[in-house]
């Protein structure tokens, strides 16, 4: 930004904070009260006095005022200053040439200036003053006629002239005089350039509100007027003030707990009406802001402030103080009894904004200790303010405890920051799990279920606090004092804190539980089964030693499949449903491309013995081991319409016993490749790759 977008930005704000000064003025001053005050004073004769309804109207009137130098262009507005400054410049000049005739009078010499050093210097000090006072008008009104502005002068050439002192007195009367019917001129000359300008607005508010409507009209004037700026730098100015009275009245050094108590009861003080409450609101949104901005500054430098979270604005904050402040009637109470309502309140503010800034904390240090990044200035930064939101909530409680007397209030911050604490342990609990993991050579084991669980522990955590909350609050409503506040309190707090996180974490676990049945119903991939795919886990893009078939036949890692599903319950490649076979140790359909290794010998032999016969003779067998394989491990009973297969070879004997013990080595258990039939025999291996349809393998007893 420019500096002269600069300078019209500071001009812009601070040339509007005197009409919310006297707004505020405006709000204070109670009309019945101060005519009661002028009837018992000697300027009840007044008749300026004497009509109640006329200054009861110049109240509203002021009102008015007041909201046109608020809404006023900032041109405009700097030429009103100007104007302004400029009548001021002219009263000075006045003063000055009042008092030099009054000290001239007093003195009563009337020769020579350069006979009497007394007056000598009275005249040189007017005239230096009234030249000033001149070239200053004419700099601001941008004007080079100056006699203009130098009415004021003739008091002083009639005095060199040695014009006796009581003509000196009427020609003072006549510059008086003089200048007020040029700022009555000038006033007259711009008697309608309010209405024009009023005229003008209305016609561009009517055209926005046309064309955009009135959301946009109310967003275009907040933006032009900067309120919440505005309305802080109002309140900054109170509390500046406030401050100041307080140490100018005071001789004696403060200690440390009266500056506490006088910065609350200066709080308290700058809040007792809806503009100073308003301008507190955004401070505190400010403050908020600016704490949230730092502690991003302190994780990520200025990396922060490139992906900016607008959800941490401080806004969240001034709301929250807002809406405690209307519902107590802060504004109505003794100065007191807001100061000690206004500490409760800023406490929950302070809860809010460490919360907050957990909130921020939170990714940033779980990121870190789960990448691998090796700057230890990165993670002690993000350690650090952990312990800080670790420790300080806990300290802060504590110190509530000391200082305040429990109720339904103190006990909702407390828990809140009790709730802070155990949050952040969670985090650092995740963060050296994730630290562990990166030491150790090799993965850990379920290390998402450990996760899961550190997360479970301190969710209860958090849903039992809460939930001493609610329970404390409805004694304190059953048995104590029964307001609508209190009731309406512990009824969002049930419904956000209890009722939800119950929701929340119930279906957390069905979610969880679901994924996990799924996961044990899919078949696990054989390793030859693996080696024809070919492929990556479609989820984390590693390579898969292991993995799990899904109806859809889609092949993923067990682990990565079960996250995608404790979010949703599709496929991932697919999007087809998943759902939980009816038999959880049933084969799944595969694909006919994909071959099944052959059983051993020694099985089909077995089953021979056991008394299965084929429904017919040789297809199972060819199915499963191929036609020359059938030939030879089961040949016909007497005589068959079939010629014999030739005999094996010792050396494709050898190789095929080979091939079987090696995939014997890599496959997983034969419980998990195949289901139990449930009619006492193994079932039927997967058919193998080549043309032609499927043919379904059967066995009779």
């Amino acid at each position: 930004m420019a500096l002269k977008d600069r300078v019209e930005a500071v001009l812009n704000v601070g040339l509007r904070v005197p009409s919310i000064m006297l707004l505020d003025v405006l709000y204070r001053w109670d009309v019945g009260s101060f005519f009661q005050k002028v009837q018992r004073s000697s300027l009840s004769n007044n008749p300026l006095f004497q009509y109640k309804y006329l200054a009861l109207y110049l109240h509203y009137v002021g009102y008015i005022l007041s909201l046109v130098l608020l809404t006023l262009p900032r041109q405009h507005l700097v030429q009103l200053y100007l104007y302004v400054l400029t009548a001021l410049l002219l009263f000075a000049g006045h003063q000055i040439s009042r008092d030099y005739v009054r000290s001239e009078l007093e003195s009563a010499f009337e020769g020579p200036l350069y006979l009497e050093p007394l007056s000598m210097n009275r005249f040189t000090t007017a005239l230096i003053c009234q030249l000033v006072v001149c070239t200053l008008c004419s700099c601001v009104m941008q004007t080079k006629q100056i006699w203009l502005f130098s009415a004021h002068l003739l008091p002083l050439v009639a005095r060199l002239c040695l014009v006796p002192l009581e003509t000196i007195v009427f020609v003072n009367r006549f510059a008086m005089i003089f200048t007020g019917l040029e700022v009555l001129y000038f006033l007259a000359s711009n008697l309608l350039v309010p209405y024009n300008l009023a005229k003008t607005a209305y016609r561009e508010l009517v055209q926005v509100v046309e064309v955009y409507g009135l959301l946009a009209l109310g967003m275009s004037l907040w933006n032009q007027l900067v309120l919440p700026v505005l309305f802080m730098c109002f309140w900054l100015v109170l509390f500046a003030l406030q401050i100041y009275t307080y140490f100018s009245t005071r001789d004696k050094p403060t200690s440390r707990e009266r500056l506490l108590f006088l910065f609350l009861t200066s709080i308290a003080e700058c809040c007792s009406t809806p503009y100073s409450l308003l301008g507190l609101v955004f401070t505190v949104s400010f403050v908020a802001l600016g704490v949230l901005t730092l502690c991003k500054f302190y994780l990520q430098g200025y990396r922060a402030f490139m992906n900016d979270n607008t959800m941490h604005r401080g806004m969240t904050e001034g709301i929250t103080l807002l809406i405690l402040a209307v519902q107590t009637g802060l504004i109505e109470l003794q100065v007191i009894h807001r100061a000690f309502l206004l500490s409760i309140i800023l406490f929950i503010v302070v809860a809010s904004i460490l919360q907050s800034m957990l909130e921020i904390a939170d990714p940033i240090v779980l990121a870190l200790g789960a990448s691998r990044d090796k700057s230890l200035w990165k993670h002690f930064r993000a350690v650090s303010l952990c312990l800080f939101l670790l420790v300080f909530p806990a300290y802060m409680a504590y110190m509530i405890c000391q200082f305040f007397h429990m109720d339904f209030w103190l006990l909702i911050i407390i828990s809140s920051s009790i709730l802070t604490s155990l949050q952040v342990l969670g985090t650092l609990l995740i963060y050296v799990l994730f630290m562990v993991e990166e030491w150790r050579k090799e993965p850990v084991e379920n290390m998402d279920d450990v996760i899961y669980y550190v997360n479970g522990t301190y969710r209860l955590l958090e849903f039992l606090v809460a939930l001493c909350v609610v329970a404390y609050g409805m004694s304190e409503t059953l048995f104590g004092e029964w307001t609508v506040m209190g009731s309406t309190i512990i009824f969002i707090h049930s419904y956000y804190n209890v009722w939800l996180r119950a929701q929340l974490g119930w279906q957390s676990f069905l979610l969880r539980r679901d994924a996990v049945n799924k996961i044990k119903s899919m078949p696990t991939a054989t390793y030859l089964q693996l080696k024809r795919h070919n492929d990556i886990c479609a989820i984390c893009y590693q390579d898969m030693t292991c993995a799990v078939i899904t109806p859809c036949s889609h092949f993923f890692h067990a682990g990565c499949l079960k996250k995608w599903l404790y979010v949703q319950e599709t496929c991932p490649l697919c999007h087809s449903q998943l759902k939980s076979q009816s038999q959880p140790g049933a084969t799944a359909a595969l694909p006919l491309d994909i071959p099944q290794p052959p059983p051993p010998p020694l099985q089909l032999a077995n089953q021979n013995q056991a008394g299965a016969e084929p429904a017919e003779p040789g297809v199972c067998e060819t199915l499963r081991n191929g036609p020359d394989a059938g030939a030879e491990l089961n040949p016909p009973q007497g005589e068959s319409a079939a010629p014999s297969a030739p005999s094996p070879d010792p050396g494709s004997e050898g190789a095929r016993s080979e091939g079987w013990e090696s995939w014997q080595r890599h496959a997983p258990p034969r419980s998990e490749q195949q289901g139990d039939t449930g009619s006492g025999q193994p079932p039927c291996a997967p058919l193998p790759a080549g043309p032609g349809p499927p043919i379904a393998c059967s066995s009779q007893q």
